[in-house]
């Protein structure tokens, strides 16, 4: 069986596809992969591991203590674990045995872990819980098509970021203009606040490590195609998505600073806050940055730019969420923690936390929301239907390699002119054409 360049490439620690359904077929014993686990008495000790301990040991004491008091008869046990360190953690237990009862789940890794064989589907327990229509539509979507196993959703969403246009409103004020709510205003405000020789720019434009997600939002954002596939085609080089592409390149140096060739998010953020540039295109966690660096008065967040029509697309974020081990032997106490973790209270609390948008949908008009407005408008977005999200495929093995080390040069080659956004557009979707293919032929049956 045919496995692709990329794969080949990875480190020892990266477990290719084809090796992953070799483990599957042959696990046993108590990797998780085998074992069916049970349902148990609801009661004792239970493990959680953490996936991101630096930002969330606190708020998560709180919630287990919280969690224990309610349920006398259950004790969590807390792993913490650093975000960079989580996806070789779970590697690591599955080859040789340890898996929690419940696990921070991201959607970059969650397809792994499914394809492993190693988690349990949670939708029959959501639609039986209180959890039931109360969770945010876009990032259950996200999680199922994350999962690559069509509606089927292998982990409970707790929160997700979101693509945020952060705009300096002092400048606009300054320059007569409106808030850069459609593409049409976010063009023109570029152009108006650019003062050529006073180091003034509009916009700064994310060239270094990290540009592909941005880039992509302006290209569907501006298209309006409202999916990544075609059947088994990508649509990221649509004849309407590459023109997209063309006109947001066309920004670099016209309108934007020329070290953003070489900025990551950090540097980028940076000079955002500590110079005279119009907008800024990243998440919402980059917000405590701006407050400290400007003010809460002198800048807004919203979300992407809509088309004139009113409608706005936008690519999936990555989703945070909490999974249930096949391993647990104590599956009804597992159950019960995911689901007061995603509870209203719990899950706000949490997201507060984080600065991260809550999956609860009843956490929407919580005051703490309303403070931070972009985290309101963000919410909003993602749960009136008035956003399409165009899932991007993290189940695909290859795709972190071609949507990060093995296009980010060339999309600096199109900022600099040396290749076109049609050349750049067509080989990144031949590159996805194929690693889909590959998926396909892996995973059937």
């Amino acid at each position: 069986m045919r496995i692709s360049k990329a794969v080949r490439g990875r480190t020892a620690a990266a477990v290719s596809l084809t090796a992953v359904l070799a483990l599957t077929a042959t696990a046993c014993g108590d990797d998780g992969s085998g074992s069916g686990g049970a349902e148990g008495s609801g009661k004792g000790e239970i493990t959680l591991w953490d996936n991101n301990t630096g930002e969330r040991r606190d708020v998560w004491a709180r919630i287990i203590k919280d969690f224990e008091k309610q349920n006398p008869d259950i004790r969590v046990k807390y792993v913490g674990i650093p975000i960079d360190q989580v996806q070789a953690k779970y590697d690591t237990a599955i080859d040789g045995g340890g898996l929690p009862d419940v696990g921070g789940v991201g959607t970059a890794y969650l397809s792994n872990l499914v394809v492993r064989d190693v988690l349990e589907p949670v939708g029959d327990r959501i639609d039986a819980s209180s959890l039931k229509g109360r969770l945010v539509p876009a990032m259950v979507d996200s999680v199922k098509a994350a999962g690559g196993r069509g509606d089927s959703m292998y982990s409970v969403p707790t929160s997700s970021n979101n693509g945020t246009l952060w705009y300096r409103t002092d400048l606009f004020a300054g320059a007569g203009l409106e808030p850069p709510t459609t593409w049409s205003k976010f063009y023109a405000a570029a152009e108006r606040l650019t003062v050529a020789g006073k180091n003034r720019f509009g916009y700064t434009i994310r060239g270094g490590a990290g540009s592909i997600a941005p880039a992509m939002d302006a290209m569907y954002g501006q298209s309006g195609i409202t999916s990544f596939w075609d059947g088994d085609r990508t649509t990221v080089n649509d004849p309407k998505n590459v023109a997209a592409l063309e006109k947001y390149v066309a920004l670099y140096k016209k309108v934007t600073p020329s070290a953003d060739l070489n900025n990551d998010f950090i540097k980028m953020v940076a000079q955002w806050d500590n110079g005279s540039i119009g907008m800024l295109t990243h998440n919402l966690a980059s917000y405590q940055d701006h407050v400290k660096a400007l003010g809460a008065e002198k800048f807004k967040g919203l979300p992407y730019p809509a088309q004139e029509n009113g409608s706005r697309v936008q690519v999936s974020n990555p989703v945070d969420g909490l999974g249930l081990f096949k391993n647990s032997e104590n599956k009804a106490a597992a159950w019960k923690l995911i689901e007061f973790a995603a509870s209203h209270k719990s899950n706000s609390a949490w997201n507060e936390s984080a600065g991260s948008i809550p999956a609860n949908t009843d956490a929407a008009s919580d005051a703490w929301i309303q403070r931070a407005e972009p985290t309101a408008a963000a919410m909003k977005a993602l749960s009136d239907g008035s956003t399409k999200i165009v899932n991007l495929p993290y189940y695909l093995p290859d795709w972190n390699t071609i949507s990060k080390s093995g296009n980010e040069p060339n999309f600096q080659k199109v900022l600099l002119g040396d290749m076109t956004a049609k050349e750049f557009a067509d080989k990144v979707a031949k590159e996805l054409n194929e690693a889909q293919a590959e998926w396909n032929e892996q995973t059937k049956g």
